[in-house]
């Protein structure tokens, strides 16, 4: 009974045992289990934290790459004064007359003048002025290198100026300008003249550079220079009086203004009230000021011919001067022409001596209008909250317009190259390189230059950001692939200009390739223009990455558009790169590939070709049915606005209706093949004077289209829609010359060649003998140039059609 007494006990404590057990395995069991969550919660916040890290590492990543330069060795080597032919040179193309070296930190040097019984409605000219209102200004003749000679036309005054180099030595040489005034009314009427030396922003306090005056002398130093002097030297005439000044300017693009302040006005026996130059109060006023302009003005008694001569201490050999120099600038003159003719042939062709002068003057302002500039751009892309800098950089390259866009544009620069190189190919691959050597990591280059404070000052400011996913047509590409193939000599085995093509081949990959990641479409095959934007303004928006501006696409912008124009670019610069990397005994399957696929009718075919209208046409969001309206705003201060009204929905369809240049590109740039039924169509419909033909070139636009000649906004005026423009109407007979050679449409684009040249040329050369200029774009109602002017871009390309070169 004890024992059974006992046992109960003893289970009892037994279960006590297990009861305790119990608890402290369920206490562990929770520890455990705490543990766990909390090692789940930390790897969950660490995870998370590193994921968060990761993404604000990643963006900052993003963020740098619009401004960070690629890693390839730069295609310029030799810059600076490692090029001493090519050191100093009239690379200031927005000014009417001025000297500046091929250097971040040169000084500058220019010109101004004005006349002294009309300087109150007349001004001071300095740089080019629309406004001016001359009757003519450019080169004559320059070669790039040894010289140049201007005529500048200001009545009552001929103004023509020339200068010559003499380089040598470790500071760049010397160099002479000459300044000719004649009177063109017969009366000797006396003209101010400034010439003037300046510190570019660059140069600023620190850096050891400074101008100042001594005996008349303008004298000057800077790192890069030492020691300079520039000597004005009457040649011919009278100086009847001289003042000068020794001021500060806030930047290049306020020079003449400067100028305007420190105009002082003094008694004169002859001329009675005479504004002469002072001291510049500001440097009184502030004494850490530093001078950085000195103009030096003359009264002249025309005619009147002055040399300025500019010399560097360690160089020995004379400038020339004086009567050598006359002698110099005839000889120079002479083996220009021989050249020209040697080039162009235009006297074996049997054009006038007036046309081969006006082709002279042609070729020489492209060339007298590259200009050198330095500075950064301003880009933005979807990860930059803000604009930011690109990397300060130089640029050597033509320009459009000395006076409405004296800068660097990309797709102008390819049709700049196609005259250039048959110049000079050497100054055609030193352009290219300079652009090259701006594409950022992405493999993207800004399609607008604007580097400097004198470019800024002259660039609206919408216009100044650029972003990362605007494109522009890679001509360049098929400029330098059109010298390849055109002068396969030049790239032999060791030589200079195959290094140079060897050093551009990664940098020409990286943008091709960036091309084809970021400019496709939805569809295979199919490409888009990033860029357009529908503000509810414009008739139909501008895609003005495609360098077409306002030439009508798909009216309501969405990313199921193609572009047929992009496609066939893309097909060229396929192209192009297969040529390219055969020449460098590279691989080229990859190229061959896309530009096969591309240059594929079928398949272009699906994407492009309307069998209603029988035309090639971009396809998107599209209607026809839209108009302007007026409409009040909100604000009763702003008044009304004129904006856009719908009248008929958009439809996903080809846009048939604008029928113009981008219907034409899959011959311009020789997508097709001879044989090709499309090409047959194209060539039928050309020359329909309803179309785009006319007696004075191809329309961008046809005559029957709805927004032919139609404004875009209410201050804007119709630009691609019905003009005539000189470099689509050169890709036009360089296609009607390809397709003349073979195939069933031979005679017949042989015909149109013929008579669309004789239109071109006849335009332009008739237009330049009435106005003086060569013009943005021309008339397809009368001929009549209109745009900017002088529009020595594309436009000189005039000087290619006359020689039959493509």
């Amino acid at each position: 009974m004890v024992r059974n007494r006992k046992q109960p006990a003893q289970q009892k404590h037994g279960n006590n045992h297990e009861s305790s057990s119990s608890s402290g395995a369920s206490d562990v069991s929770f520890v455990s289990r705490t543990f766990h969550l909390l090692s789940i919660w930390k790897t969950f916040v660490g995870v998370v934290c590193f994921m968060i890290a990761v993404y604000i590492s990643t963006l900052g990543y993003l963020e740098t790459r619009v401004n960070t330069p690629l890693g390839e060795e730069k295609v310029v080597i030799d810059a600076g004064l490692a090029v001493p032919d090519m050191y100093w040179g009239s690379y200031r193309p927005g000014v009417y007359f001025g000297m500046k070296s091929r250097d971040p930190r040169s000084p500058v040097f220019g010109m101004m003048w004005y006349e002294l019984a009309a300087s109150a409605h007349k001004g001071i000219r300095h740089q080019c002025e629309q406004n001016d209102n001359l009757p003519t200004y450019g080169w004559l003749r320059h070669d790039g290198v040894h010289f140049g000679e201007q005529l500048i036309s200001d009545p009552p005054h001929d103004i023509r100026t020339s200068f010559l180099k003499t380089p040598g030595g470790e500071h760049g040489g010397h160099w002479t300008a000459r300044i000719n005034i004649t009177s063109t009314d017969g009366r000797n009427t006396p003209l101010v003249l400034i010439w003037y030396g300046a510190l570019d922003e660059s140069l600023g306090a620190g850096v050891h550079s400074r101008l100042w005056v001594e005996r008349d002398t303008l004298l000057g130093h800077t790192p890069a220079l030492g020691n300079f002097k520039v000597h004005l030297v009457p040649h011919t005439g009278k100086i009847i009086h001289k003042s000068h000044s020794e001021a500060y300017a806030s930047g290049l693009q306020v020079l003449k203004e400067k100028f305007y302040s420190l105009l002082r006005v003094d008694k004169h026996p002859n001329f009675g009230r005479l504004a002469v130059l002072g001291p510049d109060g500001e440097l009184k006023k502030n004494i850490d000021t530093e001078v950085n302009f000195v103009p030096i003005q003359l009264l002249v008694e025309t005619p009147f011919v002055l040399d300025v001569i500019y010399t560097t201490e360690d160089f020995p050999i004379p400038p020339i001067k004086g009567d050598e120099y006359t002698r110099t600038l005839a000889n120079l003159t002479k083996e220009f022409d021989k050249k020209f003719e040697e080039k162009f042939k235009l006297k074996e062709k049997g054009y006038s001596d007036e046309d081969v002068g006006i082709a002279k003057a042609a070729m020489s302002n492209m060339i007298g209008g590259i200009g050198y500039f330095y500075g950064a751009s301003r880009v933005q892309s979807q990860y930059t909250k803000e604009p930011v800098p690109y990397w300060k950089a130089a640029l050597y390259t033509a320009v459009p317009s000395r006076s409405f866009f004296p800068r660097g544009f990309l797709w102008d620069e390819g049709f700049h190259g196609l005259l250039i190189g048959r110049w000079s190919p050497d100054i055609q691959l030193d352009i290219a390189a300079h652009w090259l050597d701006l594409l950022n990591v992405e493999g993207w280059i800004p399609r607008e230059q604007i580097l400097g404070v004198e470019a800024l000052a002259r660039v609206p400011k919408e216009f100044v950001v650029q972003s990362n996913a605007a494109a522009n047509p890679p001509m360049l590409l098929l400029t330098i692939g059109h010298l390849v193939k055109t002068r396969p000599e030049l790239f032999k085995v060791d030589s200079p200009h195959r290094d140079i093509l060897d050093r551009m081949f990664p940098r020409l990959q990286a943008w091709y390739q960036w091309f084809q990641t970021t400019q496709k479409g939805e569809e295979a095959t199919s490409y888009r223009w990033r860029g357009r934007d529908n503000d509810g303004v414009q008739l139909n928006p501008k895609t003005l990455t495609s360098g077409l501006d306002d030439y009508p696409r798909a009216s309501h912008p969405s990313y199921i558009e193609r572009h047929v124009d992009l496609r066939c670019w893309m097909y060229a610069a396929a192209d192009a790169m297969a040529t390219i990397a055969r020449v460098l005994e590279l691989e080229t399957d990859k190229f061959e590939s896309t530009r096969d696929q591309l240059g594929d009718e079928d398949l272009l075919n699906e994407l492009h070709w309307s069998p209603h209208t029988q035309t090639y046409a971009d396809f998107g969001l599209h209607t026809d049915g839209v108009r302007f309206v007026r409409q009040q705003s909100k604000n009763p201060q702003e008044g009304s606005k004129v904006v856009r009204s719908v009248t008929i929905a958009p439809q996903p369809r080809l846009v048939t209706s604008a029928f113009g240049y981008v219907s034409l590109f899959p011959m311009l740039l020789k997508v097709l093949q001879p044989e090709s039924e499309k090409l047959g169509k194209i060539l039928e419909m050309l020359d329909k004077p309803d179309l785009l033909w006319s007696p004075y070139g191809l329309r961008s636009l046809s005559k029957l289209s709805p927004l032919y000649m139609k404004r875009n906004t209410e201050h804007d005026p119709p630009y691609w829609r019905g003009q005539v423009w000189a470099n689509v109407n050169y890709l036009a007979l360089a296609a009607l010359r390809h397709y003349s050679a073979r195939g069933p449409h031979a005679q017949r684009a042989s015909a149109l060649y013929t008579a669309l040249k004789e239109n071109v040329v006849r335009n332009i050369l008739s237009e330049y003998k009435r106005t003086g200029y060569l013009y943005e774009q021309y008339s397809g109602e009368d001929g009549r140039g209109s745009g900017c002017k002088p529009f020595t871009g594309w436009t000189a390309l005039v000087v290619l059609i006359m020689a039959d070169e493509y």
